[in-house]
């Protein structure tokens, strides 16, 4: 087992609790709709020198969150068995992650967005070669980021946005050209939070 990979089963086993879109905002007197369940994929790729986080970029032209940064993922299908099977077959249809080549380390507590979804982030490993293949209609680039850089808590900002009619505050972890904000910021700290105790 190399460091990393101890570090990462160590912050899994560590307590924790669910995070919301909503806990930067407490009080803002939300309608919470019912949830759907969806699992993404946390991608630690062990290549080069030092660990990488796989995100995409998603396409501009979609109708929910164009052009945000996203870990590869999505809802629990009716032929998934769960959030962790939902967020591997995302992965190999949005980048062309093959299912065998990552090895699944276990997932975070769930994270409620505010359009409605109940996300858990699945943590894995990928130990070998990958060239990703974004899948043009959703995803329009595939970047990484280097691991050290969002499992450090000084990194993260909070910033915020007039939304629905309120000032909505969220986490930031910007890296080079990347915004990366929102629901993905806010489970990226959750590890970090769990990485640094």
């Amino acid at each position: 087992m190399t460091d990393i990979e101890a570090r990462l089963m160590a912050a899994l086993a560590a307590p924790g609790r669910p995070s919301s879109d909503y806990d930067l905002n407490p009080s803002h007197p939300s309608v919470r709709i019912k949830s759907r369940d969806a699992g993404v994929l946390v991608p630690v790729w062990l290549a080069g020198a030092e660990p990488q986080l796989i995100l995409t970029k998603r396409s501009s032209r979609l109708k929910h969150h164009p052009g945000q940064i996203a870990f590869p993922g999505g809802k629990v299908d009716p032929g998934d068995a769960d959030a962790v099977d939902a967020s591997l077959r995302e992965a190999h249809e949005e980048i062309g992650l093959p299912r065998e080549a990552v090895r699944v380390l276990g997932t975070l507590p769930p994270h409620e967005t505010v359009t409605g979804f109940r996300v858990t982030p699945v943590l894995g490993l990928i130990d070998g070669p990958f060239s990703p293949v974004p899948e043009a209609g959703e995803v329009e680039e595939v970047f990484t980021v280097p691991l050290s850089h969002v499992l450090d808590p000084a990194r993260y900002a909070v910033q915020g946005r007039f939304w629905q009619g309120y000032n909505r505050r969220y986490y930031t972890v910007p890296y080079g050209p990347y915004y990366i904000w929102g629901a993905t910021a806010r489970m990226l700290r959750a590890l970090a939070d769990r990485m640094a105790t």
